[in-house]
């Protein structure tokens, strides 16, 4: 195994055994792209689980931000740190006034589920109940908590 993959495997979480961030936990001043990273770093690692990197929740970042999954993938994969990651990112993605991201974050992260579109709410309709702890459901109220409660984020 090369050097770059060591790096990558020792910061990759194990997503079998661990939750990725929050979907609120930010890098490079944008919600969602932290847990993408994970993701991505889990996935290089072969220790993904269940989870999947460059889905439709990442895109919601990825497409703010107009950067590639794969050419993200593609500089996580040099075993680049956070920090490193993050400057890579501020360096890729769209060029934005502060204010226009800080409205973007803002709007994720306290969006209701019945703002989401018909397909995603029909989708949710059936997910919740299905991953969602029935002892912690009561404190959903935006999208991302669902996450966070189906990631034991939340106590009943």
């Amino acid at each position: 195994m090369s050097t770059l993959n060591e790096k990558v495997k020792a910061l990759a979480p194990d997503l079998t055994k661990a939750f990725p961030h929050s979907p609120h936990a930010m890098l490079a001043g944008y919600i969602l792209a932290g847990r993408a990273v994970d993701k991505c770093r889990a996935e290089l690692a072969g220790t993904l689980g269940d989870y999947h990197y460059d889905c439709p929740l990442d895109n919601i970042f990825l497409g703010f931000a107009e950067i590639k999954g794969a050419d993200l993938r593609a500089f996580v994969a040099t075993g680049a740190d956070n920090a490193a990651v993050g400057q890579w990112i501020e360096g890729h993605a769209k060029k934005r006034p502060r204010i226009e991201i800080i409205r973007w974050n803002n709007e994720w992260r306290y969006k209701r589920i019945c703002e989401l579109s018909d397909k995603m709410q029909e989708f949710m309709e059936d997910y919740i109940p299905k991953f969602v702890p029935p002892d912690v459901i009561h404190h959903v109220r935006y999208f991302f908590d669902i996450f966070d409660a189906e990631e034991k984020r939340f106590k009943a």
